[in-house]
């Protein structure tokens, strides 16, 4: 069922919605669970790591953060400023 865009969902509605949000986030929880148990995820994590460097990608980050240090000085840039710098074209967005 559609909800309209000038009624709020039913209760019930937002009831289910939120028992399958619940789901989801305890089904998430246990593959990573899984993956931490087994070892799987430090390995691909690894593999990811590799996967980066080899595309050019860190350094691709790094050469963002020096070029935007260098604009505004030094002394000047916080972490949160390089994050909120890089984030957005480090997801390729």
């Amino acid at each position: 069922m559609r909800s309209s865009i000038n009624r709020p969902p039913t209760p019930d509605q937002e009831e289910d919605e939120e028992e399958e949000q619940g789901k989801e986030a305890s089904l998430g929880d246990i593959i990573n669970l899984k993956l931490v148990e087994s070892g799987e995820k430090e390995r691909l994590m690894e593999l990811l790591r590799e996967r980066l460097v080899e595309c050019g990608w860190r350094d691709d980050m790094k050469a963002l953060c020096r070029a935007y240090a260098r604009k505004k000085g030094r002394n000047n840039v916080t972490l949160d400023d390089l994050i909120h710098v890089i984030t957005p074209k480090g997801r390729g967005q």
